[in-house]
This record gives structure tokens, sequence and C-alpha cells, in this order.
């Protein structure tokens, strides 16, 4: 495992940087011209105040005139896979072009034949070690384990793993996705179990599994996806989310009511999400167009904006492309210091663990 945040942002020794020229390659008209031609790119599980996609999708039309058709906001990527594999032949308003899932879910895909191979002009400056090296999937972002109180009814706010169990939590706390389909909810699990001093990949999924399946019994976890309106309403007014999210939650509620967004004293866990293009996107020019502007210095700023750390953040930041207001409104840097990155073997472990357990181990049917 990488152990900081700061490591992280070299993601490996490998990294070329590219030059500013590079950074702000351009996609070709031809690319242009032939996305236009098919007027419409199909996503999926982009929720708008997700990692400040609203602003992203705003800029991509605004850009380049496409229409976008968005399905399934709230998906997981377990999910997004599914809809792919169920629209094999379907070129209609169904079949998503693009997909943006947990980092473990790349891989299976290329081997499943699920995804097309493309690689974006900024190309060599994502870290070797975030992309498939045949451009079949490729980093964009990363975020940690975070948890989002709303502090008008938590007076007592949780600052670590252990503490939600307490009984000032009850049917307080729920996981920002179901964890038998959704990477958020699978990677907030596994660091529960991180929390809990395990190091082995499949031994920290179960002792995740056996920390929820606690709350479970002590009435403290609720069993639906914990959203922004849930966190507002007082129905799981602790959310265990990335951090991302919360910060994002945070600023849209505008202190009505008032939340905060908690980076653990252990078990933190960050999380890289990785693009894809499927293999049967009924329009793949566009889909070609979108990657090129999520890479694009605009795209990656959308998302920073949405405080995720880009994957082209080192560069970026070397060429002075990061407005400091942004790197003001981040959290401190001091918050992260325990990150670890699980590996893509320890994800699949941990992820095989959690997601064929669940029902059997915790039993709270998460919808």
């Amino acid at each position: 495992m990488i152990s900081n945040i700061s490591k992280m942002l070299s993601l490996s020794t490998a990294i070329v940087v590219a030059s500013t020229a590079i950074a702000a390659a351009e996609p070709s008209a031809d690319l242009i011209a032939a996305a236009k031609k098919e007027g419409t790119l199909t996503t999926i599980a982009l929720p708008h105040d997700w990692c400040g996609y609203g602003d992203v999708i705003a800029g991509f039309k605004a850009k380049y005139g496409l229409e976008v058709n968005e399905l399934n906001p709230d998906a997981g990527s377990g999910d997004e896979i599914e809809a792919i594999k169920a629209n094999k032949g379907n070129t209609g308003p169904q079949a998503p072009d693009v997909i943006d899932v947990g980092l473990s879910f790349g891989p299976s895909a290329k081997a499943d034949g699920l995804i097309q191979p493309y690689k974006v002009s900024t190309w060599d400056s994502i870290p070797a070690s975030a992309k498939d090296a045949d451009g079949f999937w490729y980093g964009d972002y990363y975020g940690v384990l975070s948890f989002v109180v709303n502090t008008d009814i938590v007076k007592q706010v949780p600052k670590d793993w252990a503490d939600l169990k307490k009984s000032d939590y009850a049917n307080s706390i729920a996981l920002a996705g179901d964890p038998r389909a959704s990477n958020q909810a699978v990677q907030a699990v596994y660091a529960a179990g991180i929390a809990s001093g395990e190091k082995d990949a499949t031994k920290a999924g179960e002792a995740g599994l056996a920390y929820f399946a606690e709350l479970n019994k002590a009435g403290n976890l609720v069993p639906v996806i914990g959203k922004s309106a849930s966190l507002a309403q007082g129905s799981t007014p602790i959310v265990v989310a990335w951090d991302y999210n919360g910060l994002s939650w945070r600023d849209t509620l505008k202190g009505n009511p008032p939340a905060e967004v908690v980076v653990p004293a252990s078990g933190v866990v960050a999380g890289v999400y990785v693009q894809a293009i499927s293999a049967f996107a009924p329009h793949p020019n566009a889909a070609k167009l979108w990657m090129e502007y999520l890479y694009s210095d605009e795209g990656q700023l959308g998302w920073l904006k949405g405080y995720c750390h880009p994957i082209r953040f080192n560069d970026l930041a070397k060429n002075k492309k990061v407005p400091q207001a942004l790197l003001d409104k981040l959290p401190p840097a001091a918050a992260y210091e325990k990150a670890v990155f699980p590996t893509l073997e320890e994800q699949a472990a941990g992820k095989a663990a959690i997601t064929t357990k669940w029902d059997s181990v915790v039993g709270a049917n998460v919808k």
C-alpha cells in the first residue's frame, strides 16, 4: 500500500510529466466534427453533486454543443457494468457510451471485453500506475472515505470508526451506496476493517463486515443509501461517503443544516476511480471527445472544484495551472497523512469478501 497522500500524487517513480504543450493539447477537428455528427453522449451514474459533475457536464455541452443523455445518476459501479452487458446490441438511449467506475472494475471490464481502448491527448501526463498501458481504462480522480455529519442533530461529532459504535448514534449511520454493488460502499466497509488493524486485504474485508454487522445489530446502521437529502432531513444524520461528496453536500446545504466532514483518525482509505468507453458505445466519437474534455486542463480543474483530486494534479500544479483559491478550499493535508491506497489486487480481494458475504454476515438490505 502507498501510505500517504503525497506519495499518491506521484503514484509511481515511472510517472512521465508532460510538457505544457502536451497538457494543453486539443482534440482533432475531425474528432470534434464526428462527435457533433453523432450529436449525443450517453453517460451513467454521474450525480451532479459528485465531484463537480454538474458543472463538468455543463462545460462539455457548452464547449461542443452536444446533448448529454444522463442515465441513472445514483447507480453504482456494478450497475454501470451491468448496463453495458444488458445493452450490447442496443443503439438506443439506454446504452451507456462511457463509464466512471471504481479502480477494480477497470481491469475486469477489460477482461470481459466490455470496454474499448482510447488514449487522450494528455495521456503522457497520467501516471503510469493509474492507467492501463493499452488505453482501455485510466484513473480520473481520487478521494478518501469520511464521515459527513449533520451537526444540527449530532452534537458529539464522531472522530473515528470506533466512535460510530456508541449508543448515541442509534438509527443514525448510513452508507452512501449498496455494498453489494457500489464501490464507494465497498471501500467504506474495507476502511472499517483497516481501522481494526488488519493488513491483509481479505481479512480487512471480513473485519469490515464484522464491524458493520455489529453496527446493524446495535441498531446504529440505517439500511438506506445515504444522500445529501437524507443527511439534511435527519433520517441519516451520519453518512459514510467520499470526502468530495461530503464537502459538496456541505456547500450545497449552505448551513441549513450545518454539516461537518470528518476524515477519521484511523482507517483512512483512499480510492481512485477510472474512466472507460463502452466497447458497444452507440456514440464512440462523442465518447472520445468526452474523454478529451475530462482530461484537459479545464476538465481536470472542474473535478478539483468539486473537491476531487484530479489524476493530472501533479502536472497541473507543476505548470501553475491550479488557482490558489481552489487549493485553499481543500481540507488540510494533515488529515490525509495516514491515507492508504489499496492496490488492484488488494481491492479485488477486499471486494470479493465484502460483496459476497454482506448478506450472510451483515444482513442489512441497503437500498
